[in-house]
Parts: structure tokens; C-alpha cells; sequence
């Protein structure tokens, strides 16, 4: 099978698992781990793309948590809500220095899944349990990377391999 068939069949049958998990099982969003799925193959796949993935989504996730404590803790005003993301964002720039988060839109999405998480749950990132949106988002990203992982392995797996017969 050609190498964009082969993923095509790997990526549609594992959406299909990653669906019906976050849908039954796991109850995390989906599309946090479709947006940590593409940032496995954005920072370049393998097992080496997978730490650095999962390890950028999550900074981004832990720079989220703390920027939005920040403006748990500040005045409630849209301006100390913009400047403490602002610091947020900056955090994100300078932790992007770090060979390991050098690709910094891996960190970002990590920031936006768990901002994302805790609205579309409504729960303040104050919330004690698992149902803490900072654990949620990363749960999720964490699982998406690894169907990441996974899609590849299996598209390479599923690829046709020419042999150059003399």
C-alpha cells in the first residue's frame, strides 16, 4: 500500500478508536487529543517526536495552569486577565529556548487545550480530583500523542516496501 493510503487507514480506523474512548471510557476531549495527534507529527514523529511532543504540551499545559491561577488571583478585570496571559505567552517564547520545546507551537497548543478544557467544562483550574481541567488537558494530550505514536507505526507497518533488485 502506498505510504498515503497505508496512513490514511491507520489514522481513519484509530480516529475511530480515539472517538469512541473519549466518548465511553476516557472522558477527556477528543479534539485535545487530535490537536496533541497533529503535534506528534509537527515535531517529526517517532519515539524521539513523541517525548518531545508530549513534553512541550504539557509545558504548555503547566504555563496555562499557572497563568490562569494568576488571574484566579487577580482582579477579574480584562486588563489583568490580558497581562497575565501576556506573561503566560512570554513564558511560553522563553521555555521554547529549551532544545527539548524548541518547537513552539507544540508548546502553545498544550496552553490552548487546557485554556479550552476549562471553558468547555465550566470548572475553574482551582478544582480538586480528576476533574481538574489542567488534568483533563493533560490526560488528553498525553493520549493523543500517544495515537500519534501509534498511527505511525501503524501507517509505516501498512506501507508497501519497494526492494531495488539489481
Amino acid at each position: 500500500m502506498q505510504s498515503k493510503e497505508a496512513y490514511t487507514v491507520s489514522i481513519g480506523l484509530l480516529a475511530v478508536a480515539d472517538t469512541y474512548l473519549t466518548a465511553t471510557a476516557l472522558p477527556v476531549p477528543v479534539w485535545v487529543t487530535f490537536i496533541a495527534w497533529a503535534s506528534f507529527f509537527v515535531v517529526g514523529g517517532g519515539s524521539k517526536g513523541l517525548v518531545q511532543s508530549i513534553v512541550s504540551n504539557l509545558s504548555g499545559m503547566a504555563i496555562s495552569a499557572l497563568t490562569l491561577l494568576a488571574i484566579g488571583f487577580s482582579s477579574g478585570s480584562p486588563l489583568a486577565a490580558a497581562v497575565c496571559v501576556g506573561i503566560g505567552s512570554a513564558a511560553m517564547v522563553q521555555a521554547s529556548k529549551a532544545t527539548l520545546l524548541a518547537i513552539l507551537p507544540a508548546v502553545v497548543w498544550g496552553f490552548a487545550s487546557t485554556v479550552g478544557t476549562t471553558v468547555a467544562t465550566g470548572k475553574p483550574i482551582t478544582t480538586l480530583g480528576l476533574d481538574n481541567p489542567a488534568l483533563v488537558a493533560a490526560t488528553a494530550l498525553v493520549v493523543g500523542g500517544l495515537f500519534g505514536y501509534i498511527s505511525e507505526l501503524l501507517g509505516e507497518a501498512l506501507t508497501e516496501k519497494r526492494l531495488g533488485l539489481a
